[in-house]
C-alpha cells in the first residue's frame, strides 16, 4: 500500500478507540472533534450562531424552525426555508452537519445565508451571529388548571428554565403539575439535582459509589412545589432524568405513569484531551435514595400505560396525547 494513501489521523482514532473499547464499558467512549463539540454545546446550553434548527426535506437543507429571538428569527427566516448557500458556498441536505458548522462561529461575526421561499424566490440575508441559548423547558396549562412542564434534556440552564416555567404556572393558580420526561435521555447531573430540591421535600435525592468505594451524596432542602404530581416517563427516559424520577418515586412525591425507564444508572466525566477531542469516561454509579441502582434495570412506572403504536410516530397535540389524558384521570 502506498504510505501517501494512509490517513495518519484515521489510524491514531482508530488505535484510541480501540484502547478505550477494551475497557469493556460501552459509556466510556471517545469523541471526536464534531462529537466532542456536540457534547459540549449540549451541556452548556448555549452556542454561538444565528439560531435555526436545520434537517433534510425532499433531498433539501431546510429551516425546521428559527430559534426564538435569534438573528435569524429576526432577520425573518422562517420555517420551510430552504438554504441554498452558506457564506456563497453551495450547500445540499447530505452536507448538514458542515452547513451547521459553517452557520455557528464567534459571537458578533457576520455568515450571509442563500435562501429560497416558496412564492418569493432567492434571497441574502446577512445575519450577525449571537449566543444562542438552547430552551430545554417548554410549559403550559391543561384542562382542568393542571400545569405542564416538558424537560427535553438537563443542561446549564435547565435547572433556571424550570424554576421560571414553574412560576409562571403557580401564578395561573394550577391545582397540579404534569412533569414529562419521556425521550429525555439525560444530560448534568448537578442540573437533575437542583430540579429534584424544587420538587421535593427534605432528604437524599441521590447518592453515587465511585470505583474505589468513595460515596457522594446529594440532599434537599424541606421547601417543595407541595401539590399532586404526576411524571411522565418511557423508555427513552435515561441517566438525570431517571434520577429524577426515581426521587420522586422514592419521595412517593408523585405517580409516574408510562413505560420502564432506560436503565443507565452511571455517572460520567468529561475529560477534554486540548486538540478539540475529548473522552467520556464512567467514574460511579448513582443510586435512589432507597438505594436502587438502576443501571441496566431501569424504573417500572406506577401506572403502566404506552402509547397505541399507531400513535407512535406521530406529532400529537399535548391535549389530544392519550398519555397525558390518562394522568388526568389519576
Amino acid at each position: 500500500m502506498d504510505k501517501k494513501t494512509i490517513d495518519e489521523n484515521k489510524l491514531i482514532e482508530g488505535a484510541i478507540n480501540g484502547m478505550v473499547d477494551s475497557i469493556g464499558d460501552p459509556y466510556t467512549v471517545y469523541l471526536d472533534k464534531q462529537q466532542f463539540e456536540d457534547l459540549l454545546t449540549q451541556t452548556r446550553g448555549s452556542y454561538g450562531g444565528v439560531g435555526i434548527v436545520v434537517g433534510e426535506k425532499e433531498g433539501k437543507l431546510t429551516v425546521i424552525a428559527p430559534i426564538e429571538d435569534s438573528p435569524a428569527e429576526k432577520a425573518g427566516i422562517k420555517a420551510g426555508d430552504i438554504i441554498l448557500k452558506v457564506d456563497g458556498k453551495e450547500i445540499s441536505a447530505k452536507e448538514l452537519e458542515k452547513a451547521v458548522s459553517m452557520m455557528r462561529g464567534k459571537e458578533g461575526t457576520k455568515v450571509i445565508l442563500t435562501i429560497f421561499r416558496e412564492g418569493k424566490g432567492v434571497k441574502d440575508y446577512e445575519l450577525t451571529r449571537s449566543i444562542i441559548v438552547l430552551k430545554t423547558v417548554k410549559s403550559q396549562v391543561l384542562k382542568g388548571d393542571i400545569g405542564y412542564i416538558r424537560i427535553t434534556s438537563f443542561d446549564e440552564n435547565t435547572a433556571d428554565e424550570f424554576e421560571k416555567a414553574f412560576e409562571k404556572l403557580q401564578k395561573q393558580n394550577i391545582k397540579g403539575l404534569v412533569l414529562d420526561l419521556r425521550d429525555n435521555p439525560g444530560g448534568l447531573l448537578d442540573t437533575s439535582v437542583a430540579i429534584a430540591d424544587m420538587i421535593l421535600p427534605q432528604g437524599t435525592i441521590v447518592y453515587t459509589i465511585d470505583t474505589n468505594g468513595k460515596k457522594d451524596v446529594w440532599k434537599s432542602d424541606p421547601q417543595n412545589i407541595n401539590m399532586p404530581l404526576v411524571v411522565l416517563v418511557n423508555e427513552g427516559s435515561a441517566s438525570a432524568s431517571e434520577i429524577l424520577s426515581g426521587a420522586i418515586r422514592d419521595f412517593k412525591a408523585g405517580t409516574l405513569i408510562g413505560t420502564k425507564t432506560f436503565g443507565k444508572g452511571l455517572v460520567q466525566n468529561i475529560i477534554d484531551l486540548k486538540d478539540g477531542t475529548g473522552l467520556k469516561v464512567t467514574i460511579a454509579r448513582y443510586y435512589t435514595p432507597s438505594g436502587e441502582c438502576i443501571q441496566g434495570k431501569g424504573i417500572m412506572p406506577d401506572i403502566v400505560y404506552d402509547l397505541p403504536k399507531e400513535l407512535k410516530d406521530k406529532q400529537l397535540p399535548i391535549d389530544e396525547d392519550p398519555q397525558i389524558k390518562r394522568q388526568l384521570k389519576c
